[in-house]
């Protein structure tokens, strides 16, 4: 699976934390009940056939517990865009979160270089977020986040390869906690995949389903 680049932080706007290797779910002792039922709503989430994914090491220094997935969607053997996704619990709250639950993300595609140039793109992107969030009837607060796009042309002896241009979410979100202190994470999970698929351009999983706007004229399929 293509792993999404960058480092991630705590979603107040940039994604600054390195992963640290290991399997445990935090640093602050044996996780409390809230964290585990919402880490094991992501991995019971059911997501659609197309998108892959697995846990990977975490954030250490973001929160006293974290877990994290990875993703790519796959369409026959090729990557169309990948992500991942960390959970991030603090039992004593956090003052930016607004709660003791904390998702980060960050979701990257490649498009082709003209659609990379419409103005009107990182708008539609943040509209994918919110709206499939918006879709599940999931209530959440404190979004922040960034749209990024980025071109690279090459030259010289690379000068054979066509432009790419690349589209770049890094977002982050409060879930809003149900009975006994649990998000509904597996929804949580659910929209993303939701946003994943949409910024990989593959059609709404559900018929009829116009909430997020649609990508025009794909760049093709990227090897694995």
């Amino acid at each position: 699976m293509a792993a999404a680049q960058g480092r991630l932080s705590d979603g107040a706007g940039g994604m600054d934390e390195p992963n640290e290797t290991g399997g445990d779910l935090g640093h602050g002792g044996a996780p409390p009940r809230p964290f585990r039922a919402a880490v094991d709503a992501l991995r019971g989430a059911r997501l659609r056939p197309q998108i892959e994914v697995d846990p990977v090491p975490a954030p250490k220094r973001l929160a006293p517990y974290a877990y994290a997935l990875e993703a790519a969607v796959v369409d026959d053997e090729e990557d169309l865009a990948d992500g991942r996704l960390v959970l991030l619990h603090d039992p004593a709250g956090h003052d930016a979160w607004r709660g003791t639950f904390r998702l980060v993300t960050l979701v990257r595609a490649e498009l082709e270089p003209e659609m990379a140039a419409d103005p009107l793109l990182p708008d539609v992107c943040w509209s994918w977020l919110t709206g499939a969030l918006a879709a599940r009837g999931l209530a959440y607060g404190e979004p922040s986040g960034t749209v990024t796009r980025a071109s690279s042309h090459y030259f010289g002896g690379l000068s054979a390869r066509p432009a790419a241009s690349q589209i770049e979410i890094r977002a982050s979100w409060t879930p809003r906690e149900g009975p006994a202190g649990v998000p509904d994470a597996g929804a949580h999970l659910i929209a993303w995949c939701d946003l994943l698929a949409q910024v990989a351009g593959l059609p709404p999983a559900a018929p009829g389903d116009a909430s997020v706007v649609t990508l025009p004229q794909r760049r093709g399929p990227q090897s694995r």
